[in-house]
C-alpha cells in the first residue's frame, strides 16, 4: 500500500475518535483529590533489602534449608565431639581394634549392642570363644559337615566383639598390684585370675595365648569333664607364685567364690619381687583404670582408635583446611576476575593466557611432586593448602569476569558512570552485587570439593594426614577399605559423612544461587 494512503487512513480514524470524545457528557467527569495536596506517602510495611529478600528467598527452598540444617549438624558434630568425649585421637587400645559399634541405652533394645554374627566356627574355634566370659551370646545353631570320611561339627553364633578380648597379661608394680586387689575385695568383682601352665598347652597354635586356660588336644579341642565342663591347665601353686588372701577362692575353672580363701596366681618378674605379671580379665581391667565399660558408638578401627572421635578431628581439620582454602581462592578470584571482566581489552587478553597456564597444571600431579619435594620442608599440611590454592581460584575468577562482562554494559552502570563513580565504586557498589548470587554458589561448592579431593588424595595414599594426634575422613577412608566386607563400620561412617557433606552442600549452594541472583526476583523458584 501506498504510504500517503496509508496516512490518510490513519488521519480519519484519528478525526473518528476525537468526535466520539467529544459527545461524552462533561458531568460524567471527576476530579480526584481536587482540595488536597498530593505528596508521597509512607510505606504500609518496612522496606525489604538486598540480604533480607535473599534470606526470604532461600528459606522458601525446603530442600536447600534442611540440606543447611544438616551442614550445621555436622559442623557442630566436628567442635563439639572432641570436646566432650572421653577420648582423643591419640588415644588408641589394640586389644579392641575392629568392636563393633555400641551403645549402652541402644543395646537394652538389642541395637548397636556390640555384637557380631559369626557362620561355620569350627569345634576349636567354638571351645576358645566358650572359654571367655561373655563372649558368645547366643548359639544359633550347631551343625555337623561330612568330608573326606571325617565328620566335623560347626556353629553359627553371635559373639561380643568387646567381651571376646579375654583375658590379658599385665605387668604391674608391687603397689599397682596391691590396689588391684584391694578393688577385688571392695567390688567383689573378679579381675585378676590363675595363670596358665605352659607346659599343658597341648596345640603348638596356643602357646602364646591367655585365652587357653582349658585342657585340649593337639588341634585345639577342648577336654571336658564328665558333667561336660572345661578341665583347668593353671599352675601349680609353689611359695612364689602365690599371692593370698582372706576373702574370695579360687574355683576349678578360675572363678572366685564369695567366701573362704582368696588365691592369686603371680609370677615374680623382676628383682625384689616389686612387679608382677598377672592373668586378668581385660574387660575388667579396663573398668577398673578408666572408671567405665568399653563402649565405642561408632566402634573401633584397625589401631584401637575411637572412630567417633577420629571422624569428628577428622572432620574438624578438613572443615578448617577446606574453609581456609575457599576463602582464599574466593578472595584471589573475586580480585583477579574483577580486573579481567571489568577492564576487559589487553588486560584481559594477558591475564587469559596466565590463567590457562596454571589450569593446564594437572592438579593430582601437582599435588603429588609437592608432596614429594616441598612437603620435607614446610610439612604435610601447608603443602597441601598450597596445592588447593595454586590453582583453585582460577573457577571463581572465571564466573566473575562472566558476571562482569554480562552487568558492566547495563545501564545502571552507564549513569553511575556519567556522575563520576570511581571505578572501586561500581565494581563493588553496583556490579559486583548482582553477580553475587553465581560467585557465591562458586565459592561455597569450593569447600566440599576441597574435602573431597583430600579424601580422594588420602585414599591413594598420595597424602597422608595420619599421625599420633591427628587424622582426616580421607585417611579414615583409606584404612577402612580393607575391612570393607568383614567390618565396614570402619569406612562406613566416614562415607556416610563425606556423602552427606556432598550432597547437602550441592543442595545449599544452589538455595544461595537462587536466592542471590537478582534476574530471579519476583519469580518462584
Amino acid at each position: 500500500m501506498d504510504l500517503s494512503i496509508q496516512e490518510s487512513v490513519w488521519e480519519e480514524e484519528r478525526t473518528m475518535k476525537i468526535d466520539e470524545i467529544s459527545k461524552i457528557d462533561p458531568k460524567k467527569f471527576t476530579f480526584v483529590q481536587k482540595d488536597s495536596k498530593l505528596h508521597d506517602t509512607k510505606f504500609d510495611t518496612k522496606p525489604i533489602g538486598y540480604f533480607k529478600d535473599a534470606w526470604y528467598r532461600f528459606s522458601r527452598n525446603k530442600g536447600s534449608v534442611i540440606a543447611a540444617v544438616i551442614i550445621l549438624c555436622l559442623l557442630i558434630f566436628a567442635i563439639v565431639v572432641p570436646i566432650f568425649s572421653r577420648f582423643n585421637v591419640a588415644y588408641f587400645d589394640t586389644r579392641y581394634s575392629y568392636a563393633m559399634p555400641k551403645s549402652k541405652f541402644l543395646s537394652q533394645f538389642g541395637i548397636l549392642d556390640g555384637t557380631k554374627d559369626f557362620k561355620g566356627l569350627n569345634q576349636q574355634s567354638y571351645d576358645y570363644y566358650n572359654a571367655i566370659p561373655g563372649a558368645i551370646t547366643k548359639v544359633y545353631r550347631s551343625y555337623e559337615v561330612t568330608d573326606s570320611g571325617r565328620t566335623n561339627t560347626y556353629y553359627d553364633i553371635r559373639m561380643d566383639s568387646y567381651a571376646k578380648v579375654g583375658f590379658a597379661t599385665l605387668t604391674l608394680t608391687k603397689d599397682e598390684y596391691e590396689k588391684l586387689v584391694a578393688y577385688e575385695k571392695e567390688t567383689g568383682i573378679q579381675v585378676v585370675y590363675p595363670i596358665v601352665d605352659k607346659n599343658k598347652i597341648s596345640s603348638p597354635s596356643y602357646d602364646t595365648d591367655v585365652n587357653v586356660w582349658y585342657k585340649h588336644d593337639t588341634k585345639g579341642k577342648a577336654k571336658l569333664d564328665d558333667n561336660g565342663n572345661y578341665i583347668n591347665i593353671f599352675q601349680t601353686a609353689t611359695e612364689d607364685n602365690i599371692s593370698t588372701g582372706n576373702f574370695m577362692t579360687v574355683n576349678n575353672d578360675g572363678t572366685l567364690n564369695d567366701q573362704g580363701e582368696y588365691t592369686v596366681k603371680r609370677y615374680i618378674t623382676k628383682n625384689d619381687g616389686n612387679t608382677y605379671e598377672v592373668r586378668a580379665l581385660y574387660s575388667e581391667y579396663y573398668k577398673y583404670i578408666h572408671g567405665f565399660e568399653a563402649c565405642f558408638l561408632f566402634g573401633v578401627d584397625s589401631f584401637g582408635k575411637d572412630i567417633l572421635v577420629c571422624l569428628a578431628s577428622g572432620a574438624r581439620l578438613s572443615f578448617i583446611l577446606a574453609f581456609s582454602v575457599s576463602i582464599i581462592n574466593f578472595i584471589l578470584g573475586l580480585i583477579y576476575g574483577s580486573i579481567e571482566g571489568y577492564y576487559g581489552g589487553k588486560i584481559d587478553l594477558v591475564m587469559e593466557r596466565i590463567v590457562e597456564i596454571l589450569y593446564d597444571i594437572p592438579f593430582l600431579v601437582m599435588a603429588t611432586l609437592f608432596q614429594i619435594y616441598f612437603a620435607r620442608k614446610v610439612g604435610v599440611l601447608p603443602s597441601l593448602l598450597f596445592s588447593f590454592v595454586l590453582t583453585g581460584w582460577i573457577g571463581i575468577a572465571g564466573r566473575t569476569r562472566t558476571q562482569f562482562y554480562r552487568y558492566k554494559g547495563q545501564e545502571y552502570v552507564f549513569a553511575a558512570r556519567t556522575l563520576g563513580a570511581r571505578d572501586r565504586r561500581i565494581i563493588f557498589r553496583h556490579i559486583l552485587p548482582n553477580a553475587l548470587g553465581t560467585i557465591i554458589t562458586s565459592a561455597v561448592l569450593l569447600i566440599p570439593g576441597v574435602i573431597n579431593s583430600e579424601s580422594v588424595l588420602s585414599f591413594l595414599g598420595i597424602v597422608s594426614l595420619q599421625t599420633s594426634t591427628t587424622t582426616s575422613v580421607g585417611t579414615m577412608l583409606a584404612n577402612g577399605q580393607s575391612t570393607l566386607s568383614t567390618y565396614p563400620h570402619v569406612i562406613f561412617f566416614p562415607a556416610l559423612f563425606i556423602s552427606l557433606l556432598m550432597i547437602c552442600f550441592n543442595m545449599f549452594g544452589n538455595g544461595l544461587r537462587d536466592a542471590f541472583n537478582p534476574s530471579l526476583r519476583g519469580s518462584e523458584g
